[in-house]
């Protein structure tokens, strides 16, 4: 069993396998993926082929958090409803094994973007993708949770209050320093949570564009990858986020769009991609958009305030974690900006 969460021990793992696994054989190699600040995922490659394996980090875990046997169920769910996903062979949730739980999924052949410039595709294949990337979001959306055996996945209720209130005590267990935004963010969130409109899909918590794999030769995505933080609730949380995501500065390790011109660059603007959404959804308009923004916000800053502390304990799976972590401060004074701006119009 390794104690190192960024390695494996690949004779135990095999051996292991190769009882569990219909068609499994070794020998294996194993190299973990670049990128990532919360479960470390790895390459496997075996005789029997290549398969991807994805585990818990090593040490003292926040409750509820980096729950890969909720990825796994929610992707054995979706195998056959038109959301693009992998194939999940096995869960494996003895840590005796390689000193944590994990599970193994295919391994999908594609492309991975981290820029949403898309600077490697020519200006007219942009919009393809992000016109993609919402056509998805929308058949996850439009999926009857109760059909495919995920009617009870989380709690039900106003999924705003339960998330306001889950993701505040994440950030104090995780907190290292008064950041004043953040306290600003936290109270107005409190004060303006929308009612309960009854709007109940899966949604996947972390929507965006390096978490989809697209095939080689078309803007067709083939996976959507790491549903850690999916679970039932209101869809337009992830359609905030996603939005949210393309408002970030680029600074550090994070990318984003803000201050770029998106008419030079050939992507589409916000209000057409969430016109674009609401049609294949069937939906009218979309009120407190600022505080789905502003949620969205607060909600990245909070996990990365955990991987901030994770690497401050010595626990993280990537080491520029302190870096990312860092961010924080900054997404929630964004956040601020945000119901700030809307204040004075």
């Amino acid at each position: 069993m390794t104690k190192d969460a960024n390695s494996l021990d690949t004779v135990r793992l095999a051996a292991y396998l190769e009882t569990r696994m219909d068609g499994f054989q070794g020998p294996l190699c194993a190299e973990k993926f670049a990128g990532g600040q919360s479960n470390p995922t790895f390459h496997l490659k075996a005789r029997s082929g290549d398969y991807v394996l994805r585990r818990q980090p090593l040490g003292t875990l926040l409750k509820g958090a980096h729950a890969v046997d909720r990825e796994y169920r929610v992707l054995d769910a979706l195998k056959d409803t038109g959301v693009p996903v992998a194939r999940v062979f096995h869960l494996c949730q003895d840590t005796e094994v390689i000193g944590s739980m994990f599970y193994v999924m295919s391994y999908e052949q594609g492309r991975i973007f981290w820029d949403p410039s898309l600077t490697t595709l020519t200006r007219d294949l942009r919009a393809p993708l992000y016109t993609e990337m919402i056509r998805v979001l929308a058949t996850l959306h439009n999926v009857d949770v109760n059909q495919v055996g995920l009617g009870d996945y989380s709690r039900s209720g106003n999924y705003y209050e339960r998330q306001v209130a889950m993701w505040t005590r994440q950030y104090r267990a995780a907190e290292t320093e008064t950041l004043v935004a953040m306290e600003t963010l936290m109270d107005w969130l409190q004060a303006n949570l929308p009612a309960d409109d009854g709007q109940l899909s899966l949604v996947h918590g972390d929507y965006r564009l390096d978490n989809l794999i697209f095939e080689m030769d078309q803007p067709r995505v083939l996976a959507v990858l790491d549903w850690e933080l999916s679970a039932l609730g209101h869809p337009l949380a992830d359609l905030a986020y996603f939005c949210m995501c393309l408002r970030l500065p680029t600074v550090g390790q994070m990318s984003g769009l803000a201050g770029k011109n998106r008419d030079e660059l050939g992507i589409p603007h916000e209000a057409e991609l969430v016109a674009d959404y609401c049609a294949q959804r069937g939906i009218d308009r979309i009120d407190n958009w600022s505080f789905y923004l502003a949620f969205s916000f607060f909600r990245l800053a909070a996990i990365l305030q955990g991987v901030l502390k994770r690497s401050l304990d010595g626990n993280a799976s990537n080491a520029k974690a302190a870096e990312v972590g860092r961010m924080a401060g900054h997404l929630a004074q964004l956040a601020v900006a945000l119901f700030d701006a809307d204040s004075r119009n």
